[in-house]
């Protein structure tokens, strides 16, 4: 495949002002309409408020400039990261980066499927060069992926408005990867036990951003409860344990989480607590999904609790 006939300032610097039918290029910025602000001509640390914030064009404009190392240094993935948010809300430009970095492995491992995946949005939101790249990219597999270890969730910067909690969903991005976590799936545990608190402490005794019993911390080598990595870390080997013991199937894992593993195989399911129940629907909710990949040596060498 050659993608050189599709190049600066063509597809890297495809940003414009849009006024009255007049198209003015500016280097390495999304579209932006008449009235709305020049998100690359921002300072730097005003824009990361913004992208912070959950602003999809101030996202994208900065996972641009991380990108090609327009006023910051180059990073890749923190600008594939960006624009994955930006992605999930609705910014097609963003669709159209990320097809391009997958199509080209800037930062990434080449993907002609995720590439697809992503270029065939764009180009179903009009975008002509993405449709240019998948022709050239040919007939294949298109699979959704490339954002997994980034939180892309709607409601995020809602109840996520603070910088310790920005902190830790920066955190948890980190760590999913990982362990090979779904960061959303992560996030709306630990909204659902903890909001985000990482001194939260219930009744039972279960502590920190996701609520870990002692003998679940203790099972998981967590040294120090209240640490908020060594929680996470704990919470994420316990959540992807329960995912290879029940093949995936979420409504199990979640309510082995919060109900232990034993009820689950009790009950050959979600067990009859109202407790338990509402808190699978809530996650699943949030989530937004029923299912969660696994590996099976993510048992070795724990048996059930």
């Amino acid at each position: 495949m050659n993608l050189s006939a599709y190049t600066v300032p063509q597809l890297l610097r495809r940003s414009c002002w849009r006024f009255a039918g007049l198209v003015m290029l500016l280097p390495g910025i999304a579209p932006i309409l008449a009235g709305q602000p020049a998100y690359d001509l921002l300072p730097v640390d005003e824009l990361q408020a913004l992208a912070e914030q959950g602003v999809a064009p101030a996202q994208l404009a900065l996972g641009v400039a991380l990108e090609h190392g327009e006023g910051l240094p180059r990073a890749a993935d923190k600008a594939r990261r960006w624009y994955c948010k930006a992605a999930a809300q609705q910014a097609a430009e963003a669709w159209f980066n990320l097809g391009w970095m997958f199509a080209n492995g800037r930062g990434v491992n080449r993907d002609d499927a995720v590439a697809r995946y992503w270029l065939s949005r764009a180009a179903a939101a009009g975008d002509r060069q993405a449709r240019n790249v998948l022709i050239l990219l040919g007939d294949g597999e298109r699979h959704a992926g490339g954002c997994e270890d980034t939180v892309t969730l709607p409601w995020v910067y809602e109840r996520c408005n603070t910088a310790q909690c920005r902190e830790i969903l920066h955190r948890v991005e980190i760590l999913a990867s990982e362990y090979d976590l779904d960061a959303n799936l992560v996030v709306s545990l630990i909204d659902a036990e903890s909001g985000f608190e990482p001194r939260a402490l219930s009744p039972k005794g279960a502590s920190g951003l996701m609520q870990l019993l002692p003998a679940t911390a203790r099972r998981f080598g967590v040294r120090d409860i209240w640490d908020t990595e060594d929680n996470l870390r704990g919470g994420m080997a316990y959540l992807r344990w329960l995912l290879a013991w029940f093949r995936g199937d979420l409504k199990k894992v979640l309510a082995a989480y919060n109900a232990g593993e034993k009820r689950v195989i009790q009950y050959r399911g979600v067990p009859p607590y109202s407790e338990t129940r509402d808190y699978v629907r809530r996650i699943l909710r949030s989530y937004g999904r029923d299912s969660h990949p696994y590996d099976l040596a993510w048992l070795e060498p724990l048996l059930p609790d």
